[in-house]
């Protein structure tokens, strides 16, 4: 359970910030624009005190509220409302300033830093907020010229369009947001269901299991506990099995009658960042995790060297072997011979177990899944799957069952 922190942990991304950033640069450029361009014109203001008076107000809050359109969280409705006043005051003052050219067709002396403003609140309220705020400046405009010309109206129309066009991307991209995070606490939360599902069967429901069957060979009281065991483990197969997304199935070869391979191909693996990973110890050798099983019926062949792998990884892939014989002790028989092959191959560790069952009938797979029995889904493809390996499981009948683990090099 120490690692769950870590391996349930959803990273959250902003898909909006981007557009925050560009709108800061968006501001700096326009100011030292609009500044350029009343310096070019400077003499040919009547007033043009009233004009400098302006640009070193919008140039103090410009750099001021830098902070304030950094994301949506720092810019409040307080801060856009201030930031479009200030872009409607630089409208409605440029004939104060008298320059003619801003009443006969020319920039106002905001010039195109009025779009920022207008754009903050198509970032933070969407394309609603950006309709208003474009209608506000239509109307800053058309009040200062005191006419609607053809080039007013197209200057007006093509900052609406581009501030409701990107306020519809920031919501778009706020529910597409919305629901990644949503669908990444899902998958956090069924990996977590799976883990936990995997620990009850390996320990839980073996023992339940065991219980009954000892139970009903001792007959007695004995055979009463034994079927207490098994009505508790049939519940409690019943609560693993529908807390869980469905899992991929064996697949069926119709004409051979066999279960074939069926590979779990599954993502990366979710990095714990508990102290077995995070302390710097080095890689874990395989062999000693696996050379416990090899008994009388049991053969392990191994390399010679050798077999690095990340810890968490190592364990994941013992218990995977661990519960694949447990599969052959219960289904195989107790005088089923088992082997246990090592590969370390350059780009991958391969382990397969086999053995000289009588194999597992057609559809036996999809039916024990049905019941709950998910030792096969869970214990093995399960464990595989969550260190960003694959379970390959070959069966059939009369010929015994292999099972093959792969976990790639990373």
């Amino acid at each position: 359970m120490g690692n769950t922190g870590g391996r349930d942990r959803v990273v959250r991304m902003s898909v909006e910030q981007p557009l925050w950033r560009a709108l800061t640069g968006y501001r700096l450029l326009t100011l030292v624009y609009a500044i350029g361009l009343f310096a070019s014109s400077y003499e040919v203001y009547e007033r043009p005190w009233v004009g400098a008076g302006y640009f070193v107000v919008l140039a103090v809050w410009t750099l001021v509220t830098l902070p304030q359109v950094s994301g949506a969280r720092r810019c409040t409705k307080r801060f856009l409302t201030a930031d479009l006043t200030i872009a409607v005051a630089g409208i409605l003052l440029s004939p104060v300033a008298g320059h003619e050219r801003s009443v006969t067709g020319g920039a106002t002396l905001p010039s195109i830093w009025t779009a920022g403003a207008v754009l903050a609140w198509a970032l933070k309220g969407g394309w609603r907020w950006a309709a208003g705020a474009s209608l506000l400046v239509g109307v800053a405009n058309v009040l200062q010229r005191g006419d609607v010309t053809r080039g007013l109206v197209h200057s007006v129309l093509l900052v609406c369009i581009a501030s409701i066009a990107i306020g519809y991307v920031v919501e778009v991209a706020r529910a597409s947001e919305r629901t990644l995070a949503r669908a990444l606490e899902i998958e956090a939360a069924t990996r977590e269901r799976e883990r936990l599902a995997r620990d009850i069967h390996d320990s839980v429901l073996q023992v339940l299991a065991m219980v009954q069957r000892r139970g009903t060979a001792l007959g007695g009281e004995a055979a009463e506990l034994g079927r207490m065991a098994g009505e508790q483990e049939v519940a409690l197969r019943t609560l693993v099995a529908g807390g869980l997304v469905p899992t991929s199935r064996a697949s069926e070869d119709a004409e051979g009658g066999a279960v074939v391979r069926s590979m779990a191909e599954l993502g990366e693996p979710d990095e714990p960042d508990g102290p077995d990973e995070g302390d710097g110890a080095g890689p874990s050798d395989l062999r000693p995790l696996l050379a416990g099983h090899a008994g009388g019926r049991i053969t392990f062949s191994e390399p010679g060297a050798p077999v690095p792998m990340r810890p968490a990884a190592a364990r994941e892939l013992a218990a995977a072997v661990s519960a694949a014989l447990d599969n052959v002790r219960v289904h195989a028989g107790a005088d089923a011979s088992a082997w246990i092959l090592v590969e370390d191959e350059p780009d991958a560790v391969i382990v397969t177990v086999r053995d000289d069952g009588p194999g597992i009938p057609e559809g036996r797979l999809a039916q024990a899944e049905g019941e709950g029995r998910l030792g096969v889904a869970l214990s093995i493809r399960g464990r595989l799957r969550d260190i960003g390996g694959t379970a390959a499981l070959i069966s059939i009948p009369g010929q015994g069952t292999e099972v093959e683990l792969r976990v790639p090099k990373k």
